[in-house]
């Protein structure tokens, strides 16, 4: 997991998926299999309603793409909020803080 973003109004984190390190021990034979399609994803917290969205999939490509052009471009904070903000109709979840 990594913090990519955190301002007054939103935190951005980069979840990656858990990897099996090549020199890690044999799995069991009784262990579940490591999952094939390792999948990373993004959750965005609007810190302003206390909700937060997981984008994977086609959502968390598209989220990269974004990230990719403003490492390019370097954008303003309000881009960036802005940018976060068209993504606050997806939040529904409550965060949960345990």
């Amino acid at each position: 997991m990594h913090m990519l973003y955190d301002s007054e109004s939103f935190v951005v984190v980069h979840m990656l998926p858990d990897a099996i390190a090549p020199d890690a021990p044999a799995l069991q034979d009784t262990a579940p299999p490591p999952p094939q399609l390792a999948r990373h994803g993004f959750e965005i917290v609007d810190k302003r309603s206390g909700k937060e969205v997981y984008l994977d999939g086609s959502w968390a490509e598209m989220f990269q793409l974004q990230i990719i052009a403003w490492q390019r471009d370097a954008p303003t904070e309000e881009e960036v909020e802005d940018a976060l903000d068209r993504y606050t109709g997806l939040a529904q979840n409550p965060v949960v803080v345990h």
